[in-house]
C-alpha cells in the first residue's frame, strides 16, 4: 500500500488543511505524521522539543514516515522538516510528492507567532525566513509536482492537487 499524495512544504504552506481538503475531495483517509509522533510519545511536539531534544524528534519523525509511507493508502502529510533527512528523501522516490509552496508573507499570517511550532519559538518571522531558503530545494528535490498556495484557498489548491492526481 502506498498513499494516493505525499504532501510537503513549509511551516505555512497549509499541508494539513489543505491534505483534509484533498482527502474529502478523493474519498480518502488523512494521515499527518506529526499527529503520528504525537500519539506515539504521548505528548505534543513542542514537549518533545523541550524534554528530548529535536535529535530525539527528528530519530521519531523518521519512523513515522517509514511506518506511513509503508501503511497508508491516503493523503500523507509530512512534517515541514521531514525532508531534511535523507533517508526520508530516499524514502520518497516512487511516490506522487506534492511541494505546496509558501512565501514567507502568507507562511507568516498563517503560522502566527510560531506557538507550538518550537523551532519557531525566537524571532518566528526570521527563523521562519531561514527554514524555508534552507529547505525549499530539498522540497524541489523530492516534489513529483509544486503548487503554489499564497492567496488561494484551501478548497482552490485541494482541487488544483486532485487535477493532477488524475491519471
Amino acid at each position: 500500500m502506498a498513499p494516493v499524495c505525499v504532501l510537503v512544504g513549509a511551516p505555512g504552506s497549509g499541508k494539513t488543511t489543505i491534505g483534509q481538503a484533498l482527502a474529502a475531495t478523493l474519498g480518502v483517509e488523512f494521515r499527518d505524521t506529526d499527529a503520528d509522533i504525537e500519539q506515539l510519545a504521548g505528548k505534543p511536539i513542542s514537549e518533545i522539543f523541550v524534554d528530548e531534544g529535536e535529535a530525539h524528534f527528528r530519530t521519531l519523525e523518521r519512523a513515522a514516515v517509514a511506518a506511513a509511507l509503508a501503511a497508508h493508502g491516503g493523503v500523507l502529510a509530512l512534517g515541514g522538516g521531514a525532508i531534511l533527512a535523507e533517508e526520508n528523501r530516499a524514502a520518497l522516490v516512487g511516490h506522487t510528492v506534492v511541494h505546496l509552496s509558501v512565501e514567507l508573507p502568507d507562511a507568516v499570517k498563517r503560522v502566527g507567532l510560531g506557538a507550538g511550532r518550537p523551532l519557531l519559538a525566537l524571532n518566528p518571522r526570521a527563523t521562519l525566513k531561514h527554514l524555508m531558503e534552507q529547505r525549499r530545494p530539498l522540497y524541489a528535490e523530492v516534489a513529483t509536482a509544486t503548487v503554489i498556495t499564497d492567496g488561494r484557498t484551501p478548497e482552490e489548491i485541494a482541487a488544483e492537487v486532485a487535477a493532477l492526481l488524475k491519471p
